[in-house]
């Protein structure tokens, strides 16, 4: 059998939700599955991730062994264009696809739900995962070793722009830079930007989203991990997005507008160095989604 699974990317934290919110967006990873006598192989990804560690490989096996089937031969290709270590969710798009497609191929009969349980302990949270699996803006939270997910509507008034220069910030270090805790005055602060954050978007409200979308967990820390972060936030006001946000752990940014300011945007970062690229972007509502399935049929 072979499928071909469509992942999209992510965007998690989304301001004042951190660990806990995440928008999945119209930029792709395309992946092919296709069983075979024995082992695994790869193509369309770099040597040293062509091995049994391969995280999409790994949630093929997880979601596998989740439902006591046999793995068998696997050959992936990749196709990817969500670019690494940039805030868009590439780790979970790999998870995500790993997981649909062991679903669809071995015939686990999984929801998307149980699929989303079965493999957020590989990322410890499911702020990317989410919203990869199951598409749109999404909640999710990690109870009592479950992760419960809720969607939420998100206005077509708004429109979105990725803001990704040509440097990597690796999560790690972008978790390096935060606190080990946080006193009581900040903790509300985020948890009542992020009530007013989720009506916010649901409505279209620029006035109300600019306020809404400030933290204090994590964007103060990893402002200084993107260089002319300022800059960039100013070229986007100075554009006509005056909401402004680092996009997961960066070094991606997102910006928000009430109309499409792309092209403006892309005059007005060109001065600065680092090759910014502005891509605007949609939500998706699919999440990973088979688009290619052929059985093969021996005679």
């Amino acid at each position: 059998m072979k499928v071909k699974v469509r992942v999209p990317a992510t965007s998690a934290n989304i301001g004042p939700g951190f660990d806990s919110l995440g928008i999945a967006f119209n930029l792709y990873n395309i992946f092919e599955f296709t069983e075979k006598e024995n082992g695994i192989s790869f193509s369309g990804c770099a040597k040293k991730y062509q091995n049994e560690h391969n995280i999409c490989y790994e949630a093929y096996k997880r979601v596998a062994d989740a439902a006591g089937k046999n793995v068998g031969g696997l050959h992936i290709s990749f196709s990817c264009n969500v670019p690494v270590a940039r805030g868009l969710g590439s780790s979970a798009a790999l998870i995500a696809a790993g997981a649909v497609a062991a679903n669809e191929i071995l015939d686990c009969h999984f929801s998307k739900l149980q699929l989303l349980n079965i493999c957020a302990p590989m990322e410890g949270h499911a702020d990317n995962l989410a919203p990869a699996l199951l598409g749109g803006f999404t909640a999710s939270m990690l109870h009592e070793g479950k992760v419960y997910t809720v969607k939420y509507r998100i206005s077509e008034r708004l429109h979105f722009c990725a803001l990704i220069p040509d440097f990597e910030v690796k999560t790690a270090t972008a978790r390096s830079v935060l606190p080990q805790t946080y006193s009581r005055a900040d903790a509300v602060y985020n948890l009542s930007h992020s009530a007013i954050l989720i009506k916010a978007l649901e409505t279209g409200n620029i006035p109300l989203l600019i306020p809404a979308l400030t933290d204090r967990l994590h964007q103060p820390y990893r402002e200084s991990l993107i260089q002319d972060y300022d800059k960039a936030k100013e070229a986007a006001k100075l554009s006509g997005a005056p909401v402004f946000f680092i996009s997961g752990s960066g070094s991606t940014c997102m910006c928000i507008s009430d109309k499409d300011v792309s092209k403006l945007l892309r005059e007005n970062l060109k001065e600065l160095p680092n090759n910014w690229q502005v891509y605007p972007l949609s939500v998706d509502f699919r999440g990973a989604s088979i688009i290619k399935h052929r059985k093969k049929f021996i005679k």
